[in-house]
């Protein structure tokens, strides 16, 4: 199974990126993206930046991911 992770861009460097996942900062590709600014939101896969999302999208699942991970313990 595949998973895409909402994150929060906060410092663009070139063709990277530094994110928000959950609290989580991390360095990732956005060459895939066009035009991504500091703000935006985005679904990572393997490092990569593959598609950017709004903020409403972005809120959901990370709720949805907050549970899962909940669901887990």
């Amino acid at each position: 199974m595949c998973i895409a992770i909402p994150a929060k861009v906060i410092n663009i460097n070139g063709d990277y990126a530094f994110v928000d996942i959950m609290g989580v900062e991390s360095s990732i590709n956005i060459q895939l993206i066009e035009k991504v600014n500091v703000g935006d939101y985005v679904l990572v896969h393997a490092g990569c930046g593959i598609q950017k999302i709004d903020i409403n999208y972005f809120n959901y699942l990370q709720e949805v991911l907050k549970e899962t991970l909940k669901s887990e313990d």
